[in-house]
């Protein structure tokens, strides 16, 4: 069966359906009314992030089954929530279909969407559908919540800051170049691009333990998004590369082609948390990140130093926070 043959409210009634209220949620009217009646927890301010996938921009159907591309579509946003200390509660989702896509599709990324959705503790309230007369278009947003004392910004570092990140960084940029030159990987890699896990837990356990004086999660490339926090802080950054915790397919990809380690840099899409630690505060994380590796990769420095990167060799150059840039690529 094709969304032709459902029709508009069809789909929307099979949305609803599928829907599965959590306990906890603050959803006192979800999908089904002009809007959505929530509420917060008290003391909590609410956090709110949207973004757009677009077939044959952030994905290929070809590359991806169709369960791991909605759960990806809700990790991804959910990350935000994660870097600013929050917990997810409501997500939105739109979509601009071609009335040709097959119903078996649809029904395996809602499920793909849904669980995921339900793994992090948010429920799907509310959304809106079309026909696409090209491709798929997909629009989530998420809403967070996170005490109104707890919220992690990116504009907090300052000079002496150690800077560190969570898990390994470069192995979802290394897994689409596989997937571009059709090059063999092994499922883990693979994973690591295509069902991304956001680093909720650990967010929520930084901010309620007030550690980190700034924070972001990578999308863009680990360059490009300490950039973000050096302009908002007003700093500089020395970044050690032999610091870089980078996992072992990554590690064995690298030993034959170093160039590669420009994938660590500034690849993206590892979902990790990049984040700023007061040199202070820095014997606390030890015991509080026990479940997910955290690793010292920098020194926050004066703004006039600029972006700095320290090779194996301990050669120091000026590094341009680059990364994916949606209108120069």
């Amino acid at each position: 069966m094709k969304l032709a043959d459902l029709g508009e409210f069809g789909f929307i009634e099979r949305i609803q359906r599928a829907v599965v209220e959590l306990e906890g949620s603050g959803v006192r009217l979800g999908i089904g009314d002009d809007c959505a009646v929530l509420e917060l927890p008290a003391g909590q301010v609410l956090l709110t992030s949207t973004d757009l996938l677009i077939e044959e921009i952030h994905f290929r159907s070809d590359w991806s089954d169709w369960r791991a591309l909605g759960g990806k579509c809700v990790a991804v946003n959910v990350s935000d929530v994660a870097a600013m200390g929050g917990s997810p509660r409501h997500l939105y989702l739109g979509l601009a279909i071609p009335a040709t896509m097959a119903m078996d599709d649809l029904d395996a990324f809602l499920a793909g969407f849904l669980k995921t959705a339900a793994d992090y503790g948010a429920v799907l309230v509310g959304g809106d559908t079309c026909r696409s007369p090209g491709p798929l278009m997909i629009s989530v947003t998420v809403e967070g919540a996170v005490p109104a004392d707890q919220v992690v910004t990116r504009s907090g570092a300052r000079p002496g800051d150690a800077i560190y990140a969570s898990g390994t960084l470069g192995d979802s940029a290394l897994a689409l170049q596989r997937l571009q030159f059709n090059r063999p990987m092994a499922e883990e890699l693979a994973d690591r691009h295509h069902r991304p896990k956001a680093r909720v837990a650990l967010g929520r356990a930084l901010a309620e333990a007030r550690l980190p004086s700034a924070m972001i999660d990578v999308s863009d490339g680990v360059l490009a998004d300490l950039g973000h926090i050096l302009d908002a802080s007003d700093v500089g950054a020395r970044l050690e590369q032999a610091r870089f915790p980078l996992s072992l397919g990554f590690s064995q990809a690298l030993a034959e082609e170093s160039a590669l380690f420009e994938l660590a840099l500034s690849g993206g899409e590892d979902y990790e948390l990049l984040f700023t630690v007061p040199a202070d505060k820095e014997h606390l994380l030890a015991a509080l990140v026990a479940d997910v590796p955290v690793t010292r990769i920098g020194t926050v420095t004066e703004a006039e130093q600029g972006l700095l990167l320290v090779d194996e060799a301990g050669e120091v150059r000026s590094a341009r926070a680059k990364g994916y840039n949606h209108f120069r690529g």
